[in-house]
């Protein structure tokens, strides 16, 4: 049975990637609790691997209280010291800090434009931007939207989620295809709605 062409950056030995890889990333995301979950995953990354966090994500679900941005946003000192205190998840004060105020600028924009997710698809005109990447070094860091976006949600007030962090969410929810021609993902891999 030949084995299934996979996006360079996936190491083909890791499972945790790969089930990562083939069933959830560049998949556009319109849910706002799973938006919120990779905000707060995706700032908790900020210096460190991504495969750090997938480890720790269970965890996270369980300490954000199922990523539920009007719990999170009502998290008092008592909670950042307890969360300060998991072994599970990333203990960095300043993350936890920022995934709080996030949650509060996130129930903002909800009000503002109806969802988080109305919102974030605006800076993409609601149609994914397609890349065609061969190979490792064909992945930018960071592109325009997500430059032009980072901006915005610093200016409203977000923490942890600079262009790079941005345009890293926008690969991972779909915002921007970036399967390499070579993945089975990339033809008809996911449909927009």
């Amino acid at each position: 049975m030949k084995e299934k062409r996979r996006c360079p950056w996936v190491p083909n030995t890791n499972p945790l990637y790969i089930a990562y890889h083939d069933t959830e990333w560049g998949v556009p995301v319109y849910d706002d609790v799973v938006l919120f979950e990779f905000l707060v995953l995706e700032s908790a990354q900020a210096g460190l691997s991504w495969l750090t966090v997938l480890k720790k994500r269970e965890e996270y679900r369980k300490a954000f209280k199922n990523f539920n941005p009007r719990v999170v946003a009502r998290f008092t000192d008592k909670d950042i010291e307890r969360l300060l205190q998991n072994p599970g998840i990333i203990r960095n004060r300043a993350k936890i800090v920022a995934a709080i105020n996030n949650a509060q600028r996130f129930l903002e924009i909800q009000k503002e434009f109806g969802s988080f997710s109305n919102y974030m698809w605006g800076f993409v005109k609601n149609v994914p931007i397609h890349h065609h990447i061969k190979t490792k070094k064909d992945y930018p860091t960071t592109i325009r939207e997500a430059e032009v976006w980072a901006a915005d949600l610093k200016k409203r007030g977000f923490r942890f989620f600079g262009p790079t962090i941005c345009y890293a969410h926008m690969q991972a929810v779909g915002m921007v295809h970036d399967h390499s021609v070579d993945c089975f993902k990339y033809k008809g891999g996911y449909k927009h709605k």
